[in-house]
């Protein structure tokens, strides 16, 4: 007689109990709540959601009741983290959180003149976008600001040097002067082609974070990213996975990929965070395994001192040999991916001669 063994199908997790289990787990117990980086990521991740209009059901958003409650006694002792507050209120109301305060705060923050405080450009457009949201500031793209964030933008030499910090700004400027995709940010041809010098930087990097957030902000233009680009955040976001197992170091988990791979998904219809999500406190793990190649892309030209140019066509016979065959691939992909690659790399090469030395 034969053992006959039956075996159950996996039970299928719905989207939206998926998102459930996504926000409880990064709400709950991964930071602690009176942790910045609590506040940062719990704006990020909401903000994530009602840009995209996911659906998140109505007792989802049950582990932010207690914050949301008390948000207003939070700002007012912690006014220095308004941006974060206000951000988290605007989209808890945005998701369905039942309630009409963040109308009150943005008003309160306006008339505090909370937003004087920030020296940064992309810090007061950060502002101004939020307070917009509820009608207690004019848009961001108006007045001084937003001609010198349209001037920072549109210099598009800054963004062919690697430059994390600048690069990030440029996302983020797009992302507010687009209101997250909800119009056109009306981008110049220079504007367009700093993102491009941006995108061709993180490719080379194999930086998939950035790289998610240049393929958003090209779409929320008007543009096409190229395929070899959206293909390379396709594959990372599938190789990044919510997991109870803690890394040695939290702070340096795949959260952020994570989050911003998942949402250019999204943007460019194809399939986000789809992967189940357990239940409990949330780290990100990622198996993507790519080898850069812009550091010895760097170390190349630099090498060659004087024997370098900015002419691709001239230089290419001398870099490509160079690397070894993973960081070469990696190059050659980035040459495909863009028609600007000639124009980005004379820039990126910096054989202009530089300072003089002066005589002592």
């Amino acid at each position: 007689m034969s053992n006959v063994i039956s075996f159950r199908p996996a039970p299928v997790i719905s989207r939206t109990e998926n998102i459930a289990a996504l926000l409880q787990g990064v709400s709950e117990g991964r930071r602690p709540k009176d942790d910045v980086f609590w506040l940062k990521e719990n704006a990020e991740l909401l903000g994530v959601l009602a840009a995209t209009s996911e659906p998140v059901a109505a007792d989802a958003l049950a582990p932010y009741a207690d914050f949301y409650d008390g948000i207003e006694e939070k700002i007012g002792f912690y006014p220095q983290y308004y941006r974060f507050f206000l951000s988290i209120c605007l989209d808890l109301e945005d998701l369905g959180m039942p309630g009409n305060k963040a109308e009150a705060l943005c008003n309160w923050v306006a008339s505090t003149g909370l937003a004087q405080s920030e020296l940064s450009d992309l810090q007061r457009a950060e502002a101004r976008r939020l307070l917009a949201r509820r009608g207690a500031a004019k848009p961001v793209s108006e007045g001084a600001l937003g001609e010198r964030l349209r001037l920072f933008v549109e210099r598009y030499e800054t963004f062919a040097l690697p430059n994390k910090k600048a690069a990030y700004e440029l996302t983020h400027i797009v992302f507010y002067l687009s209101e997250y995709g909800k119009c056109d940010p009306e981008l110049s041809t220079a504007a367009r082609t700093s993102l491009e010098y941006a995108g061709v930087l993180a490719y080379l990097d194999q930086n998939h974070d950035l790289l998610a957030e240049v393929c958003t902000a090209l779409h929320f233009a008007g543009g096409t990213p190229s395929d070899i680009w959206s293909d390379a955040v396709s594959l990372s976001h599938l190789n990044m996975r919510p997991t109870l197992e803690m890394p040695d170091n939290p702070m340096a988990d795949s959260y952020h990929a994570y989050l911003v791979t998942g949402w250019a998904q999204l943007v460019m219809d194809a399939p986000g965070f789809e992967a189940e999500v357990p239940l409990g406190p949330l780290f990100f793990a990622s198996d993507m395994m790519s080898s850069s190649a812009l550091r010895p892309l760097s170390e190349c030209l630099y090498d060659l001192g004087t024997g370098r140019s900015g002419d691709w066509s001239g230089m290419r016979g001398q870099v490509i040999p160079y690397l070894d065959p993973a960081t070469s691939a990696v190059l050659q992909r980035a040459e495909a991916s863009t028609d600007k690659f000639d124009a980005f790399f004379e820039g990126f090469a910096r054989a202009t001669p530089g300072l003089v030395t002066l005589a002592g």
